[in-house]
Parts: structure tokens; sequence; C-alpha cells
């Protein structure tokens, strides 16, 4: 048997960091992966999702740019092109995550890790020994159990796609499902957006909510709230969804989009004295230990907070807990977040709804304009700018954007909701003109 000090079970963000911070402390170190390093974010997430993103938002820059004097045709696209770009650049970010781990000293071992006891974990005729464990083996899409689910297709898929569809239909309404409707539409196919719910994109503020649903509908995605599917058939040359309502849409390909579980099965988690909940979750305290004290678990596999960069910050933590001098608490407030739909939005803080279920008088400022690009494009979307202050301190609760940009601009409103800004300090703050950021600063008057 080989042992270590530290075995990380799962090469994504998350368990990749843990492996590194831990290897710099003079630590025997090994990550046990069975698919390629990086994980979901890299492989089949954040990275090229937001390539296709990029992708698929030029034929829209192409025609702006007609009211600014160019008169570029729009040129054809090729789809195999960008397949074939994105993955060398996955392929270079792969060998990256593999030189950051062995310049580390981490011993990398490929395959499916099992626990066999509470100090164990097998892979393939393996057995391997550590003092201390991490499991960070993120998430998996999750598929819909209705007649002929299997045939829809799940996002980990969409990014490996042989030919486009001319018809697309997308199941669900959370970020994954309205990016994909983003990028499919941009690149000039059909798209239909079902989803059960009564608005888009639960748990966001209800203004970013119905003001993407609008524009998303402004586009000309077909987008169908309180809309369940109750069956999928396969023809000869489509796909029909067959709709409760009794109504059916064809199309060339359905996309599943309607969450992601933990990717806990078959970790032999119960062998090893790990507590796991109904969804696959597993368990664990504050400072991201297990019910096992050896055993710790972080990012999507747990089910907390499933943003990368908070998988990150979990591992740099769960490392200075368990082989530092201080133990650390990953603090889960005022992490910011983006959607990477056509328009984007993003978001830090409270979201008016949760301000004022927490504050007794809550202020609203809020402003929605035609940004200066826009008036010559021609192009009629708006932008939205948001800012939830708690009347009684003055202190700002939320910051909210739907609109190009949003990501870049709230990531520095981030840092001064950390900071506990007021909403005297925004006032106080010169803007920078003509920006959207600027809007943030100069809002005066709330709402009434």
């Amino acid at each position: 048997m080989s042992e270590y000090d530290f075995l990380v079970i799962g090469a994504g963000s998350g368990g990749v960091r843990a492996a590194r911070m831990a290897a710099a402390k003079g630590l025997r170190v090994a990550i046990v992966e069975e698919s390629d390093l990086g994980g979901t974010c890299v492989n089949v997430g954040c990275i090229p999702k937001k390539l296709f993103v990029y992708a698929s938002h030029f034929r829209e820059d192409l025609e702006d740019s007609r009211g600014f004097g160019w008169r570029t045709p729009v040129p054809p696209f090729d789809w195999r092109r960008l397949l074939h770009n994105k993955n060398e650049e996955i392929s270079r970010l792969n060998g990256i995550y593999r030189n950051l781990l062995t310049n580390a000293g981490v011993e990398i071992v490929a395959g499916r890790g099992r626990f066999v006891d509470p100090a164990t974990v097998r892979v393939g005729d393996r057995d391997l020994g550590a003092s201390t464990f991490l499991v960070a083996t993120g998430g998996v899409p999750d598929r819909p159990r209705i007649p002929g689910g299997e045939l829809a297709i799940v996002s980990d898929q969409a990014f490996f796609l042989d030919e486009l569809p001319k018809r697309v239909a997308i199941i669900g309404g959370g970020y994954i499902a309205l990016e994909f409707a983003g990028i499919f539409h941009g690149l000039g196919i059909e798209t239909h957006v079902l989803y059960r719910g009564e608005l888009i994109l639960r748990g966001f503020d209800s203004d970013l909510r119905r003001g993407l649903a609008s524009r998303l509908l402004d586009r000309g995605i077909d987008l169908r709230c309180e809309c369940r599917v109750a069956a999928i058939v396969q023809s000869a040359e489509s796909q029909c969804l067959q709709l409760e309502d009794g109504s059916e849409i064809e199309v060339d390909l359905a996309l599943a989009a309607i969450g992601r579980s933990p990717n806990t099965g078959d970790l032999g988690l119960v062998e090893a004295g790990v507590d796991v909940d109904a969804e696959g979750s597993i368990a664990v305290d504050e400072h991201s230990r297990t019910s096992q004290p050896s055993i710790y678990a972080v990012g999507d596999c747990t089910n907390r907070m499933n943003l990368t960069p908070v998988a990150i910050a979990e591992a740099m933590a769960m490392v200075e807990t368990a082989f530092g001098v201080h133990p650390t608490k990953m603090s889960y407030h005022n992490v910011p977040s983006a959607v990477f739909s056509q328009p984007p939005l993003a978001t830090v803080g409270l979201s008016e709804e949760q301000a004022r279920k927490q504050f007794t008088d809550v202020e609203i400022y809020r402003s929605e304009f035609r940004p200066l690009k826009a008036t010559l494009s021609e192009r009629k979307e708006t932008t939205l700018v948001k800012l939830v202050v708690d009347k009684a301190t003055d202190r700002v609760l939320g910051v909210h954007m739907l609109g190009p940009d949003a990501a870049e601009i709230i990531q520095g409103m981030a840092v001064a909701l950390i900071c506990g800004a007021t909403k005297a300090q925004f006032d106080a703050t010169v803007g920078i003109h003509p920006t959207t950021a600027e809007e943030f600063v100069t809002l005066r008057e709330p709402l009434a």
C-alpha cells in the first residue's frame, strides 16, 4: 500500500488547489482523477461555455457595427473550426494543470477512487492510504425522468456536438439553460426554452429575472414558463417534445438543463463512515469536515454554493484547518455570481426579496437606460442597474445588473460590499464618464 499525508479524490478546481497548497507545506500528496484534469469548469463548464458565448456574440457585434459605419457582410460560421479551437485550448489548460501539480510535487493517480475503509482508497488494483482525505468530485448533470428522457443530451455533451442542429429545445430555466439558449440563438439556431416554473432563474432578484425573460423574448427566443415536458419521442428526422398541455414542439435536438447533482456515487462513502443525504450531498461542518474526522469534502459534491471560486476558497480554508495553525471557515457572505446569458447579468449580496425578509426598512435604487453603444447600433435593449440598501444603517445590501459587462462591473462592486460600503460612500464616489458602471454612483432617489 502507498501511504500519503494527504489524498485528494477529484482534480477539479477545489481538489487541485488543496493538493498544491498541502504539497507546499511539505506534505506527501496524491490526487486521484478518473477523467481530464481541471474538472467540470475547465472541461465541460465555465471555460468552454464562455468561449462559446464569445463565438455566438460575434453575429450581434457585426450587426451592431453597421450603425458605426462598417459595411462588412456577415461571414459564414464554421462550427467545426470553433470546436477544434476550443478543444485545443482545453487540452492546453489540461497540460497546465498537470504541470502545476507535478511541479508542486503532487503525485497524479489516474482512475476512479473508492474508499474501502476510512483510511484507504482503492484505485484499480492499487490501495492508497493517507492520514487525511479530501473528496472534491464535483457534480454531474441531471437527466429528465420522463418517457424518452434519455433522448435528450445534457450540457456535458453539448460541448462536443458533431454538427449544429437547426432547431433546439432546452428544458430548464436555470443559468445553464439560459446560457446555452443565448449560445444556440446567437449561432442562428431556432431556440425554444421550456421551464416548468413561473419565472426563470429562481433565487435571483426578481427585477433581473423579469428583465432577462423580456429580453430573451425580444431577441426571438421562444421562452415558455409554466411549461412541462411530458415525453420526448424520436422520429426518423426529428425529436418531438410532447407537453403536458397537449401541444408539441418538433426539434432536431433536445438539451436537458434541469440541474446538477453531487458526483458521489460509487465512492465507498458508506464504507468510510461518511454521511450523505438523500440527494447524494456529502454532509460537512463549517470547516468542510465530514462525519469521519479524517475526511473532508469541498465543492459541488457538498452542494453548498456551487461556484468554482467558492470551491477554491473552501479548499484553501480546508488545508489551513487540517494542516495549518489556525482553523479557517469559508465565508459565504457577499459572494458574487454571474449568468453569461445574452445579455448577461451579475449580482452580489441580497436580492430585494431577501433583504425585505431580513430588514425592516429597505430602500431600492434602480435605473434602466439605453446604453451609449445602442444609440448608433439602434439595438432596442436596455441595461438595468439596482442597489438594495438598509435605510437604518445606510449599508448597501445588494448590487444587481443586467446588461453588457455585468460580470466585470459587479466583481468590483463585490469588493465594496465586503468592505461594508454605505449608500453615502457610493454617492461620494466620482463616476467614470461615459460608462455603465458610473450609474451605480449616480443613483440618487429611491423608488417610492
